[in-house]
């Protein structure tokens, strides 16, 4: 008898003309185990990560009863409401907590019956606390400590915290049991990931030897699949980069059109013999202002701007721009600022700061179209490990900056939003979607945080978090207030100009041009090279140049170390960089070397003159 004839060679010989069928039947039954076991895991995942969930906000009831009781204790020390800051909102934020809890707990009944029983007593113990608060504004601290000790005043607290303490425990022990549970399951699934595996393989090598070209196939479709995979990547990151360059594009053009037709009428009109062009003129340059105003915002939000960061009061600073930020606003709203006593010194770029401010003002100005209040609160805060770590930040001291509004505030959609670049809320052209993201890329390159509080209807919090510096003495502050019109320069000052010889150096013929007529419309003396070769040879021929103004980014030489090189040559010449982008020459970390004077293109003739000023005065001075 024949092998062939045989019952196992019918078997073999059947298994193989069928191996297709067999292998689809055997990985159907393996997917369908698959799929069950899954189930089953998700399920038991949700239930061990529940009971986490549940711990969690417990800790945030916690944590938001032990920051109240802080805060008051702080006030009965102190009598400063600055240490309520924590206080004012806290019943809402623990009912909010609470409510999240009974959700959570819906399930247990156990639970559900001391969330019964902690609701009243935590109300009781945030209305102790505010009758404690009351006689101590009333009648001074001694009549506090009269009324209630020590041990009265804590009475309260410590059950409460039990309570929320034997919950958690409840949940871990809960948590403890569903992760074993899991951990059965987790070994169930590895057994059938075995199964499957042995299965699996059977199954392949039958399907392999039956149809070797619908494996090519499939592994053809799985390159495809991967490629395709990456091209929706690329095409995600030219959306992004889409939405950035459209919302550039759309403002630029905007600002061009009005500036080449405030020009090209200011040409005609002069052509035609008409010297009637101012409001051409001012249209034009207003919508260049807009345009350098747009760059820089784009520049500090992408955290390249140069800053010349320095030791700043922030209540000074608060204090200096109220009056400005007021007349902003209108008389619809009104403005106040609140300002901590004993503020840490900070280091940070006033004028950045400044205009962050602004710009948080403006937002909540158009939040309250019928009117409302904004308060600039300053304070003093410090960051533990656990919240450093949560929003990516280092832990330490820091300056806080609070800008309120009671406004209509923001879903939380749009607060994820509000920090990209033109994203905005705001009918088209009431706003670039530019001044979140400019302070937010601010504040960051500043080494500090920015963190946006808001509820519909109830208005919006904007916090800026800026470094503390330890220094020795009072901080200073420079005058950054902007300069609105050009004053008459006096012959007497043109006069002293004309004494100070001033060395250009830009590669731009137009760029050059510009620079070197504002400079003798000043009244200086100047000289000027396309190149640092050129300029050095002519630092040689004029001895008595007194300034060098260059360009930092040119071709071969750059104009840091064309500085470097006439130095060496005249250690008494001065300095200025201009450039629209440092490339890191004179900028590290995202601020300006110490000891050197900058001034970022575009510049007015105001800005251009100011800081002639600024940096030839010492020297006629001495």
């Amino acid at each position: 008898m024949s092998q062939s004839s045989s019952p196992l060679g019918r078997l073999v010989a059947f298994a193989l003309l069928r191996a297709p069928q067999i292998a689809g039947l055997a990985l159907l039954a393996a997917l369908a185990l698959s799929m069950f076991l899954l189930l089953e895991y998700r399920q038991a995942l949700r239930a061990v990560r529940h009971p986490v969930d549940v711990q969690t906000s417990v800790a945030s009831v916690l944590d938001i009863i032990r920051d109240s009781e802080s805060a008051v204790r702080g006030f009965f020390l102190s009598g400063d409401d600055a240490n309520l800051a924590e206080f004012k909102g806290s019943p809402r934020h623990v009912e909010l907590a609470l409510m999240r809890l009974q959700e959570l707990t819906a399930d247990n009944p156990t639970q559900q019956t001391t969330i019964g029983t902690l609701k009243p007593a935590i109300e009781a113990r945030f209305g102790r606390w505010q009758d404690q608060i009351d006689l101590r504004r009333s009648a001074g601290l001694d009549e506090l400590l009269v009324r209630f000790p020590t041990e009265r005043r804590d009475a309260g607290t410590t059950p409460i915290r039990r309570q929320l303490e034997d919950m958690r425990i409840v949940e871990a022990r809960l948590s403890t049991s569903r992760t074993a549970t899991l951990d059965r399951i987790t070994l169930g699934a590895g057994i059938a990931a075995g199964l499957f595996t042995a299965i699996a393989m059977a199954a392949l090598l039958g399907l392999i030897l039956a149809n070797r070209r619908d494996v090519r196939a499939a592994d053809v479709a799985r390159v495809d699949s991967e490629q395709q995979e990456e091209q929706i990547r690329q095409m995600q990151k030219i959306e992004a980069v889409g939405q950035l360059t459209g919302g550039l594009a759309h403002d630029l053009n905007n600002m061009l059109a009005v500036i080449i037709s405030g020009l090209s009428l200011s040409q005609k009109r002069v052509a035609a013999n008409n010297h009637d062009i101012s409001r051409f003129l001012s249209a034009a340059m207003d919508g260049a202002t807009r345009a350098a105003t747009l760059t820089t915002r784009l520049m500090a939000f992408s955290r390249q701007l140069p800053l010349a960061p320095q030791a700043l009061d922030a209540n000074r600073l608060v204090a200096g721009i109220a009056e400005m930020v007021q007349r902003t606003l209108g008389e619809t709203i009104v403005t106040q600022t609140v300002q901590a006593a004993g503020l840490w010194t900070t280091s940070v770029d006033a004028g950045q700061l400044e205009s962050a401010i602004l710009n948080l003002s403006i937002n909540a100005r158009d939040a309250m179209p019928a009117g409302g209040k904004l308060t600039i609160e300053t304070s003093n805060i410090s960051f533990d490990a656990t919240y450093a770590r949560l929003n990516q930040m280092p832990v330490g001291e820091y300056v806080q900056i609070a800008v309120t509004d009671t406004g209509s505030g923001m879903s939380r959609d749009v607060v994820n939003k509000a920090f990209d670049p033109f994203f905005t809320t705001k009918e088209v052209g009431k706003g670039t979607g530019l001044g979140l993201s400019q302070a937010h890329g601010f504040i960051k390159q500043s080494g500090g945080h920015i963190k946006i509080y808001s509820e519909i209807g109830h208005g919006t919090t904007i916090k800026m978090y800026l470094p503390r510096l330890h220094i020795v003495g009072p901080a200073e502050i420079l005058n950054t207030a902007k300069q609105e019109a050009w004053p008459q320069m006096l012959p007497a000052a043109r006069l002293q100009n004309a004494a100070s010889i001033i060395l250009v150096v830009e590669d731009d013929v137009r760029v050059s041009e510009m620079t070197v007529s504002s400079l003798r419309e000043l009244g200086y003396t100047v000289i000027h090279a396309s190149g640092a070769k050129r300029a050095l040879e002519l630092l040689d021929l004029h001895p008595g140049t007194q300034l060098l103004f260059t360009d930092i980014v040119m071709p071969e030489i750059n104009g840091r170390q064309l500085a470097a090189e006439a130095s060496k040559r005249r250690p008494d010449l001065l300095v200025v960089y201009t450039t629209g982008f440092t490339r890191n020459a004179i900028v590290h970390s995202g601020k300006l070397d110490a000891g050197l004077n900058f001034l970022s293109k575009p510049f007015t003739l105001v800005q251009l003159a100011a800081k002639m000023s600024e940096v030839l005065t010492p020297k006629a001075a001495a």
